[in-house]
């Protein structure tokens, strides 16, 4: 026997299918990841911010200053990409002709500093120079395996084909300009002479029993040849102030 109901019943039934048909895509939708997570993508790394130069600007040790260093930075670093950011040369200057000596570490801003692989090199000015006991024991973390071009490539170490691994700082091992009557800047970068000397950190950590990444040993000349026969290229380490 058939049986029949009310408008109104029915009009309700209507109603709640409705309602239950529309609820279930969401509730499906609330149980499934987003596709990132689902596919397990990563967050994109943080810019860039620390690098060696690809390339010398040519002039051996005559770099034009600091300015000219600073520049020359500036331009890799555009030219790969990196326009919001303002670069410095790792670079310290001695006092002379009226002029006060400039600190490689005051002037490469607080850190952390990022290479082009999105690896911390070092947190800050202390964790970079180990100005303490314990970040001393820890280590930055610049070496061969961490040390890239502005372009994301190697630099040639030591047993390479030229060894390019002497780095321009003209610094003392705690990033500071140095002292003494000495010439450790090529006069102040400005110079591409067959003599004078410019302090030289080795990027790999290796090479001539010193292992320091920014105070290894002095350059024969001033140079580009001179530079070269060294063990380098006239390469600048180049810091992100911002």
């Amino acid at each position: 026997m058939s049986r029949s109901f009310p408008i109104p019943f029915l009009r309700r039934g209507l109603c709640c299918i409705a309602v239950a048909t529309t609820l279930l895509p969401l509730a499906a939708g609330a149980q499934t990841p987003p596709a990132a997570a689902a596919s397990g993508a990563r967050p994109a790394p943080p810019p860039f911010s620390f690098f060696v130069t690809s390339e010398g600007t040519g002039n051996g040790a005559n770099l034009g200053g600091l300015a000219g260093a600073d520049a020359h930075c500036q331009k890799l670093a555009v030219a790969a990409g990196s326009k919001d950011k303002t670069w410095r040369a790792y670079l310290s200057t001695q006092a002379a002709g009226g002029q006060p000596a400039v600190n490689a570490r005051d002037r490469i801003g607080n850190g952390p500093w990022y290479n082009t692989r999105g690896g911390v090199v070092a947190k800050d000015v202390a964790h970079l120079h180990g100005d303490t006991l314990d970040v001393a024991r820890l280590g930055n973390n610049l070496s061969r395996n961490t040390v890239f071009t502005e372009k994301n490539e190697a630099v040639k170490v030591a047993g390479d084909t030229p060894n390019q691994h002497d780095i321009l700082t003209g610094s003392t091992p705690d990033g500071r300009a140095y002292t003494d009557a000495a010439d450790h800047t090529c006069s102040n970068y400005t110079s591409q002479a067959e003599d004078g000397s410019v302090q030289l950190g080795h990027f790999d950590r290796s090479g001539g029993g010193n292992t320091s990444w920014n105070s290894a040993h002095p350059s024969r000349g001033c140079s580009q040849p001179k530079l070269v026969a060294t063990g380098g290229a006239g390469l600048l380490y180049c810091f992100a102030v911002n």
